[in-house]
């Protein structure tokens, strides 16, 4: 995937810890064909820690947690801003997928607060369309499942799901799918809405992260 660069400023963040110690430097690890990797992929133990996959109630977590959890986010957040993938990370993470944890430097809740400000909403994220791949590692497409249904359409779904490399319920959705646009007498429009821009993501960002 091909990142698009950020070209505009992100707002102020914080660049020191709940104690007032300074956050160090991102950290960049250049691979061997040169390019840069994003900080996700190089500092793993950082965003995958349990408190940023699932941030706590401030009302309910202890002091010692929720400054914990405030240094991690700082130090992800710091990361996330010089990484040149930020802004198409960002856009997906609030318009296109309702992904765990912190990413494009927002947190889940502050992802909430944008989608609101540009009017959208999500569904939570449909792990069966990532448990449903191939040995190449593509997701199972629509397409795919209704090629393989016609091919072999006395197999049972269950044979059909083998076939594909998929779960069962990856299969019964997609042809799910299939019903409801043949009842319709066409394709299936319900995702056909208007998406924010770009623009309109990072000014509705702007805004929650100067809130917060």
């Amino acid at each position: 995937m091909v990142g698009m660069c950020l070209e505009r400023p992100i707002p102020a963040i914080h660049t020191t810890s709940p104690g007032g110690r300074p956050m160090s430097a991102p950290v960049e690890r250049a691979s061997d064909d040169g390019l840069v990797a994003s900080p996700c992929a190089v500092d793993v133990d950082l965003y995958l820690h349990p408190l940023l996959e699932e941030p706590p109630a401030r009302s309910s977590a202890a002091k010692t947690t929720w400054e914990e959890y405030e240094a991690l986010v700082a130090r992800a957040r710091r990361l996330c801003a010089a990484c040149p993938l930020l802004a198409d990370c960002l856009y997906k993470a609030v318009v296109h997928t309702d992904v765990a944890g912190y990413v494009g430097c927002t947190t889940p809740q502050e992802r909430r607060a944008i989608r609101r400000r540009v009017g959208i909403s999500l569904r939570p994220e449909d792990l069966d369309a990532y448990a449903g791949t191939r040995g190449d590692r593509q997701p199972i497409g629509h397409e795919d499942v209704l090629r393989m249904r016609a091919a072999h359409p006395d197999d049972s779904l269950e044979t059909l799901a083998e076939r594909l490399g998929c779960s069962l319920s990856t299969v019964k959705r997609h042809l799910r799918r299939a019903r409801r646009e043949e009842a319709r007498g066409g394709a299936d429009d319900s995702c056909d809405v208007d998406l924010p821009t770009m623009d309109q993501v990072f000014e509705a960002f702007e805004a929650v992260v100067e809130q917060a």
